[in-house]
């Protein structure tokens, strides 16, 4: 595994060279194996296993082998291989982690990585720092048989989407998911209820997904900061194709066949 800033290195087919969809995991290999690479040449820190796969975090700087390119990690949502996008989603997760906190937060001093577990820890001081996961929420608000849908103002996601949020400090998840929902779109919401969860590397977080029904008037009051567009759709409307990768896409194909 292989990453600079926010770009993976992954491998493509000839057809597909450049069009920011990632090459499926069967026939080769998806990431540079580190067998690849000259000996020597690049260094690597052990991230996770998955089945019998091992996966390494590659220092920058190494030259990609033959058939490999950076592309933006988030062209990993397009990938055929669910397996494949989640590793390299959690893969860059703990690349960021290991970026920003290269130095020790406390007195500053010259981290060092554990050999008993996945920390970092401070020679100096004596401070021992885990990989930060920031929890936060993702909201089906339901009315009837209408779903809201709606789209962010900033970032690279253009698609449709559920309305999302951070957890603040001294909130529970139920707290945040009332007080996002308001907060975006002016709607109340009541009988909350948890779906599940998923980890989502992207933006170091753990997803726990939501549904909500309205309370009270439908009437959206748009927060253009956050969102560029909010409204109802109706169940036989929705033409979202799930992508089989985010909770969200699940989440609006299980409202939209009939949950």
């Amino acid at each position: 595994m292989l990453f600079r800033e926010n770009m993976v290195a992954v491998q493509y087919s000839p057809s597909q060279k450049g069009s920011g969809l990632p090459k499926g995991s069967e026939g080769g290999s998806f990431f540079p194996s580190y067998s690849l690479f000259p000996e020597g040449s690049c260094p690597v820190t052990y991230l996770f296993s998955i089945d019998d796969d091992n996966y390494f975090l590659a220092e920058t700087g190494a030259p990609l082998p033959k058939g490999f390119s950076f592309e933006p990690v988030r062209s990993l949502r397009g990938s055929s291989s669910r397996t494949a996008a989640f590793a390299g989603i959690t893969a860059f997760h703990l690349s960021v982690w290991y970026r920003d906190n290269r130095f020790c937060g406390r007195c500053g001093h010259l981290s060092q990585k554990s050999l008993t577990e996945r920390a970092l820890l401070c020679p100096s001081c004596g401070n021992v720092i885990y990989p930060k996961i920031s929890p936060a929420v993702i909201v089906a608000v339901t009315d009837g048989d209408r779903l809201l849908l709606s789209k962010y103002a900033h970032g690279e996601y253009r698609r449709e989407s559920l309305l999302a949020g951070f957890t603040e400090i001294g909130e529970n998840a139920e707290s945040t998911v009332e007080r996002e929902v308001f907060e975006e779109t002016g709607l109340r919401v009541k009988h909350i209820t948890y779906y599940k969860s998923q980890p989502w590397g992207l933006s170091g977080s753990l997803l726990l997904g939501y549904f909500a029904e309205l309370d009270g008037s439908p009437a959206i009051t748009l927060d253009t900061r956050e969102l560029s567009e909010a409204w109802w759709m109706p169940r036989g409307e929705i033409s979202f194709e799930d992508d089989g990768i985010s909770l969200t896409g699940e989440m609006i194909r299980i409202f939209r066949d009939g949950m």
